[in-house]
């Protein structure tokens, strides 16, 4: 197992407690809106607002934080992360935000405490990269999107 160290921010509302998961076979834990005001946060269709958690991770090396948009906030809101997955590297130290996005029609309120996005702590595999005179060629080749089928 892999341990994440957070701190709360100086203002943070320490009360809800830290991340965790809801159940015992959720991959993910989730982020509540930690607001400085302690108030509401209206998000109308088609804006962005950057969403405070209250909360900095130290996450290990080899390792990275993916913060996920929540599937029901998606499905019946239109809620999403306008960079899903946002990725928290190992070496950052500042403060956890959540970028929101309302795909949907309607304004949204988000308020002091919410579950606004989760996040899931995954291994980070390094790569080398050389530059090549010539790729393998595969069956698919060079065909792009949407090009192995309709379904």
């Amino acid at each position: 197992m892999v341990t994440v160290h957070f701190a709360w921010e100086a203002w943070a509302d320490t009360s809800m407690g830290m991340p965790c998961r809801e159940t015992k076979g959720a991959a993910g834990v989730d982020l509540r809106a930690n607001l400085r005001d302690r108030g509401t946060l209206r998000v109308r269709p088609g804006e962005r607002k950057l969403v405070s958690t209250g909360i900095r991770v130290a996450v290990p090396g080899g390792y990275e934080i993916q913060v996920r948009p929540r599937s029901g906030l998606a499905l019946r809101h239109g809620i999403t992360i306008a960079n899903s997955p946002g990725t928290i590297d190992s070496d950052y130290r500042g403060p956890l935000g959540v970028i929101v996005l309302n795909a949907g029609g309607e304004t949204f309120e988000i308020t002091h405490g919410m579950r606004i996005a989760q996040m899931v702590v995954a291994r980070v595999v390094s790569a080398a990269f050389e530059v090549a005179t010539c790729l393998d060629e595969t069956e698919r080749g060079a065909s792009g999107f949407g090009s192995t089928g309709t379904a």
